[in-house]
């Protein structure tokens, strides 16, 4: 056999094989933390024995549950208990594997990214812990974000497409179709104790970039996942009524559209923030169970947490995340009919076809309905509870140019806004508003300034698309200079000061900063010093 053939043919097989085993053993066979320890992980939680929450989750046991359980039982009400040393003693700390990485200052930040690849990249690994394992090689975000995570892969994934990085872009592929084939959908990271959840639905985008790489017939090989994926996001579609609306992530609008919601299946403290959960729902005076699973929405979102959510738009104990229809969700679901358009037109299926872009169709319109305010010519998530669309303006706005959705008069509206609200001396604000949640004022992320780029460009708004371009680019490289390290997010207000808020410290690494940064330092959008400096004035 050809040796290229045989090398597909022996991955493929790998893949069924890993595929078989999943749904012969599930995710059961990981380490649930909450729940195999129960009183104890409460209490090592609660008390913060370690700093940062997501710590314990992420042990691994070195004896079974039930041993460590019963030496807990036994010891906890003895003189002298330590619980700290107990931990210790009967579990492995997460490995931080990049913690010998050291920059070399010499190196440019293009050298820089092409160095960390391997820093950041996991082998498949087989571990007694809660790690949901996988049959190909990934890249994490870094730091305390050692899984997988869903949507921050497609933007790591257009760097490695600068770094013609073509077979672990496919690896890490393979790796979510793995995902959706055993458990039944993409979840929020490869850990048993994010599978109520999932995040943004970029799998389709990702699909897409290895089309780019190797030609449209690759669209059929994950045809039957894609389809998967979305029959996961439409569950419940059928069951929902004028009576009864809302149906896990789907939702019926009083004309009879239907659009998506954030959900989690969980309504419990997340474990890897457990005592922030159990903090806030006990201070909102709110039914608890409401309170969790509005937090998990949140969390499914990607945007954790951010005003968006908050029903007044400052205190996250106003959190109301599974009332609201998201711009950028429904946006992304679009593109996932219209990708199953595709594969079905390549597989010679042609009323299949025409029945996604008519999905396509009707997603389109009934969001250019629900979510285009015309007051603040914008384009702004609705509350289906409430009938109207939220008050907060969040670059979520973009998602509808990304794809090509929108009008041009309302593209045009959009640009004037994202000038004149979101856009500071280091790029854009996620959301013009300050409530210390990391998704707000003044931090910037990676993957909103590369979907608000691609956005203004293809409604010609390419001005302020190098201006965003270039103020983000410079910001990176200061950073970069004083640091050595490219961040998680960024102070695109106060350039001298580092990002803020949310549940943990400031993380570096960073997959997603550095597959953005690298596509647009190779961009031929990247403008001349001369230009850079108009281009800049243009918007002081």
């Amino acid at each position: 056999m050809n040796p290229l053939k045989l090398s597909r043919f022996y991955k493929n097989y790998k893949l069924l094989l890993f595929c078989l085993l999943g749904l012969v053993f599930s995710v059961q066979a990981q380490v649930q933390p909450a729940q195999q320890f129960g009183k104890l992980f409460e209490e090592v939680q609660l008390t913060a024995v370690f700093p940062d929450s997501k710590t314990f989750p992420d042990c691994i046991p070195l004896s079974p549950p039930e041993v460590i359980m019963q030496a807990y039982q036994q010891q906890r009400n003895q003189p002298g208990f330590n619980l700290k040393a107990f931990v210790l003693k009967h579990f492995q700390l997460p490995p931080d594997k990049s913690s010998t990485f050291k920059t070399d200052t010499a190196a440019t930040i293009e050298q820089h990214i092409r160095q960390l690849w391997p820093v950041l990249t996991r082998q498949p690994e087989q571990q007694n812990s809660s790690l949901i394992p996988l049959p190909y090689p990934y890249v994490v975000p870094g730091v305390r974000f050692r899984e997988i995570y869903y949507w921050d892969s497609y933007f790591t994934m257009l760097g490695l497409q600068e770094s013609s990085d073509t077979a672990l872009i496919r690896s890490m592929v393979d790796n979510f179709t793995y995902l959706i084939h055993t458990i039944g959908h993409i979840p929020n990271g490869n850990r048993s104790y994010y599978t109520s959840r999932s995040q943004p639905p970029f799998y389709g985008l990702m699909v897409q970039v290895l089309v780019q790489e190797l030609g449209d017939k690759v669209i059929l090989k994950y045809k039957p996942a894609l389809q998967k994926e979305y029959d996961f996001w439409m569950n419940g579609a059928n069951a929902v009524s004028p009576d009864k609306p809302a149906f896990r992530r789907v939702v019926r609008l009083p004309n009879g559209s239907i659009l998506n919601r954030y959900w989690d299946d969980n309504p419990a403290p997340r474990p890897e923030s457990f005592k922030e959960d159990v903090k806030l729902a006990h201070l909102s005076g709110r039914n608890p169970q409401e309170v969790y699973r509005h937090i998990r929405a949140a969390a499914e979102s990607g945007w954790d947490f951010s005003s968006r959510w908050l029903s007044d738009s400052k205190s996250l104990q106003t959190i109301h995340t599974t009332d609201i229809i998201p711009v950028d969700l429904n946006a992304l679901l679009y593109n996932l009919e219209l990708t199953l358009a595709d594969a079905a037109k390549m597989d010679g299926d042609r009323n299949t076809e025409r029945e996604y872009k008519q999905k396509a169709k009707a997603r389109k319109k009934a969001l250019l309905k629900y979510c285009w305010s015309k007051n603040e010519k914008f384009f702004m998530d609705y509350d289906f509870v409430k009938g109207r669309n939220t008050p907060v303006k969040s670059l979520a706005a973009v998602f509808p140019l990304y794809f090509q959705m929108a009008k041009r008069k309302q593209a045009k509206a959009v640009a004037h806004k994202l000038e004149q609200d979101f856009l500071k001396p280091g790029g854009l604000v996620t959301t013009p508003n300050k409530t210390g949640e990391q998704w707000d004022a003044p931090n910037g992320w990676a993957p909103l300034q590369w979907m608000s780029i691609q956005a203004l460009r293809n409604y010609g708004h390419t001005t302020l698309a190098d201006t965003i371009i270039n103020r983000w680019v410079n910001l990176n490289e200061q950073v970069y200079k004083r640091t050595g390290k490219l961040m998680e997010k960024y102070n695109v207000a106060e350039l001298n000061l580092e990002a803020g808020g949310g549940e943990y410290p400031l993380q570096d690494g960073f997959g997603w900063t550095n597959g953005v940064l690298l596509k647009l330092l190779n961009a031929p959008v990247i403008l001349k010093k001369a230009e850079k400096e108009k281009a800049g004035e243009a918007y002081k």
